[in-house]
């Protein structure tokens, strides 16, 4: 894939997976009105190629990572403070709906966080699929130090990473949470002693994706997705109804055939 020379980002396609760096390492990477934009365009090209239905699958999975020391430090408080009130609320509204595209994209979508991931910078890593981060890497939503509230998905998406009790709490009090408590409260999946381990270490992980069938790690994603907080029965039907998509698909045909023939499958990627 091909991307523009963002005046925000780095985008680097290695194989099938490409990795998106926030590039203010000045601003510690802070969200400004523009990182928000490039955001949304970066994900929306990369939503647009895979929505072709010829098979092609230009990316196979996204790391998501910050320049210098921090993933994301927040929201740019600088650019906050002149705000309106209804400036505010279609600042919060935009970056929402790239938080969402993040998560609706049809592969797998790695946070490599690398230093701060506070306010904003957390609620871009929750969207991701997974976070893995350096063991210097701190979390928190520290908005009502300043006045604020989580605008871009905080006192949604935290709850249901590591529950009401905690997420409570750490939403109260602005406490951040250290790598090793973040990946202890069910927040990061893993740590890493060097962010050069941090990004190989996800890239390792989308590499194993992309050797499995593009249709159904995109129907996986999108069942968790749908039954996310739903009653265990409402789950369930949601879930069957993805077991018989999947039995629609060339993918299965074909990952079927390659285990009893004890080969290995080539995935047509529909």
């Amino acid at each position: 894939m091909q991307f523009p020379a963002y005046p925000t980002l780095l985008t680097d396609a290695r194989g099938s997976i490409l990795t998106i760096t926030v590039n203010r390492p000045d601003a510690l990477n802070a969200l400004s009105s523009k990182v928000i934009e490039d955001l949304e365009h970066c994900i929306g090209a990369v939503s647009e190629a895979l929505t072709n239905d010829d098979g092609a699958w230009p990316v196979r999975g996204v790391v998501i990572t910050g320049a210098g020391k921090a993933f994301v430090a927040g929201a740019d408080i600088r650019e906050m403070t002149d705000m309106t009130p209804d400036e505010a609320h279609a600042y919060s509204s935009r970056m929402q709906q790239v938080t969402l595209a993040i998560e609706q994209l049809p592969v797998p979508v790695v946070a490599a966080v690398n230093g701060f991931a506070l306010g904003g910078g957390c609620e871009l890593a929750m969207a991701c699929d997974m976070i893995y981060a350096a063991s210097t890497a701190s979390f928190g939503q520290p908005e009502v130090s300043l006045g604020l509230v989580p605008g871009f998905g905080g006192s949604v998406r935290l709850p249901q990473y590591v529950g009401q009790a905690l997420a409570r709490e750490l939403l109260f009090t602005g406490r951040r949470l250290t790598a090793e408590e973040a990946h202890n409260a069910g927040l990061v999946a893993a740590i890493f002693e060097t962010v050069d381990d941090l990004l190989d270490g996800a890239r390792n992980t989308l590499e194993l994706v992309a050797r499995q069938s593009p249709a159904a790690v995109a129907l996986v994603k999108k069942t968790v997705g749908q039954t996310q907080g739903l009653p265990t029965r409402d789950g369930l039907k949601i879930e069957a109804d993805a077991f018989r998509q999947a039995f629609t698909t060339a993918d299965k045909a074909e990952g079927t055939r390659a285990f009893l023939a004890k080969e290995r499958p080539s995935f047509p990627g529909r």
